[in-house]
């Protein structure tokens, strides 16, 4: 039974995790738009392939899929998610499982101010935000909301073009450069990480690992610890079934006064995966079970607490 990763890139640790899950029982491949993508070469095989905008570009995935007799496809970055869960039928038909949540749950994913309304019209604490900039200077006015606060696309992933903000001025700088921008509130409290996986067979959220996060770099997890919450937990497992998620899902959570808010959804492996995983939530077993007709037994906050992740920089070396 063979796993196909999409858009690889950097992320070797996920790459390694599932060659170490598979073993003899199939093989991992992988591709990337450039040779120089270091996560390719901890594969069995990989592939260079064109950019996922570029005319074909599903035709070439579908072929290597009937080629390397695929069981399993997911992708490492947002826009491809959309593309996949699609296609799913497409896939299907050749015996491969999109391993995801559906097309519209990736899409309001992607759409930062319709997860916003969705979110908010449900009672879930989260950042207020506002597409008009006059519905936002008239909270202002009236004391309703203070700056600093965030102006990012309402459209899109990777911590993009988000800029945070002191005043008036700025906010219309933004606007007057930048189309289909929004105001986010900013919250200020603890940030939180959640790696989540919902089966993709009984649906139930079987896992979920937390972390504090303690830095940040260029908007993924620098250094963290995980910890425990029963609370916490439970919000989490309530929210995803509500929502309706499947397979892995990354979740931005604030807490505040006593509260725990929610910031953002990514349907796909985080950037600090890597802290769940050494810290006993293999995902890659719970999606590679999935594979092989398995539904997982929950096993939610089966980890230690205290435990720290510090990301360093490594090199992959490889001769022309």
């Amino acid at each position: 039974m063979n796993i196909l990763i999409l858009a690889a890139g950097t992320r070797n640790k996920i790459v390694q995790y599932f060659r170490n899950t598979v073993r003899d029982d199939g093989e991992v491949v992988a591709t990337d738009s450039s040779k120089l993508g270091p996560a390719i070469y901890d594969a069995d095989k990989y592939y260079i392939v064109p950019p996922i905008t570029a005319s074909g570009y599903l035709d070439v995935i579908l072929s290597i899929c009937k080629k390397e007799k695929i069981h399993g496809i997911l992708s490492l970055i947002d826009p491809e998610l959309s593309l996949l869960a699609a296609n799913e039928e497409k896939f299907k038909a050749i015996g491969t499982t999109v391993i995801g949540s559906s097309y519209e749950l990736c899409e309001l994913a992607l759409d930062k101010y319709r997860m916003y309304q969705w979110l908010a019209s449900r009672g879930y604490n989260c950042a207020r935000s506002w597409m008009e900039r006059d519905k936002f200077y008239k909270e202002v006015k009236e004391g309703g909301i203070t700056y600093p606060v965030f102006v990012k696309p309402a459209y899109g992933s990777a911590s993009i073009s988000i800029s945070k903000v002191y005043d008036k001025e700025t906010v219309d700088n933004l606007f007057t450069h930048e189309d289909n921008l929004m105001i986010q509130e900013f919250l200020n409290g603890q940030e939180i990480g959640a790696d989540v996986y919902i089966d993709m067979l009984s649906g139930e959220v079987v896992s979920i690992f937390t972390k504090k996060k303690i830095h940040m770099r260029a908007g993924e997890t620098d250094k963290a610890v995980s910890f425990k919450d029963p609370e916490l937990f439970a919000f989490i497992e309530k929210f995803v079934l509500e929502a309706g998620f499947k397979g892995q899902i990354d979740i931005d959570i604030f807490r505040i006064n006593g509260q725990y808010y929610i910031s953002e959804i990514n349907p796909r492996f985080g950037g600090g995966y890597p802290h769940a995983y050494e810290s006993g939530c293999n995902h890659m077993e719970l999606i590679w079970n999935n594979l092989n007709g398995r539904a997982n037994r929950k096993h939610i906050g089966a980890y230690e607490e205290g435990i720290y992740m510090m990301k360093y920089n490594e090199l992959k070396i490889i001769r022309k």
